[in-house]
């Protein structure tokens, strides 16, 4: 009997207060001490909305810059192919000319040649029946050799220059003295000294021509319809 009183607790006794702290409370308490306020909240939230329109201006920064230099690339090809195209002409038009005047030089040194050859032509006589047999043969060679030449250099564009009787031209024309007379107007190529020669439309070298003129001063012919 004495130890069933000693073991059952008095009835009018409380039992004593648990003040541990259960491990349930013990993981909520620091994520709800932890959390942000909302002003914090509010100044994030900002932040996050701030760095889309700096992305945004940073995007329109980059295509502006990559449309003006496409714009400045465009220009450079547009020059360089209107330089190419210039520079192809311009080799087109020296190699036309090239091929066309490339002969001048040796054309010019060539006339001295025609000139004396032009000149023993002349003093071939026409008739040569009673010319010995060998110099008859070399005379006709000489003739033949002459047109030979001329048609050479006519083949190639040159052209002689003989202006008998025509228009004094100081583009193809070099005066070497005047011949006074009446029978025809002033200006008149009278004489033709040396024939001239030019290659297509390029002067080789002016005719040597003589040039008519008045036979007597104008003064002089209306002093004498004055006097009769």
């Amino acid at each position: 009997m004495t130890q069933e009183n000693d073991t059952n607790q008095p009835a009018g006794d409380a039992p004593a207060e648990n003040t541990a702290e259960s491990p349930i409370d013990a993981e909520i308490s620091p994520n709800i001490n932890n959390a942000p306020a909302d002003g914090d909240d509010n100044a994030t939230l900002a932040n996050d909305a701030a760095e889309p329109e700096s992305d945004d201006i940073d995007g329109d920064d980059d295509i502006v810059t990559l449309a003006a230099e496409r714009d400045e690339l465009r220009d450079q090809l547009l020059r360089t192919l209107a330089d190419n195209e210039n520079l192809r002409r311009r080799t087109e038009r020296e190699v036309a000319s090239a091929k066309k005047y490339g002969a001048m030089g040796f054309a010019r040194d060539l006339m001295a040649s025609v000139d004396n050859l032009d000149k023993a032509i002349d003093l071939i006589p026409e008739n040569k029946d009673k010319l010995d047999e060998t110099l008859k043969n070399i005379l006709v060679g000489v003739e033949m050799t002459g047109r030979e030449v001329a048609s050479v250099l006519e083949r190639h564009n040159i052209s002689k220059i003989s202006p008998d009787g025509e228009k004094f031209d100081y583009n193809l024309h070099q005066a070497m003295f005047e011949v006074p007379t009446d029978e025809v107007e002033p200006g008149i190529v009278m004489q033709v000294v040396q024939s001239g020669y030019q290659l297509h439309d390029r002067l080789l070298r002016p005719a040597m021509v003589g040039v008519s003129k008045p036979a007597s001063p104008p003064e002089t012919t209306e002093a004498s319809e004055t006097e009769s």
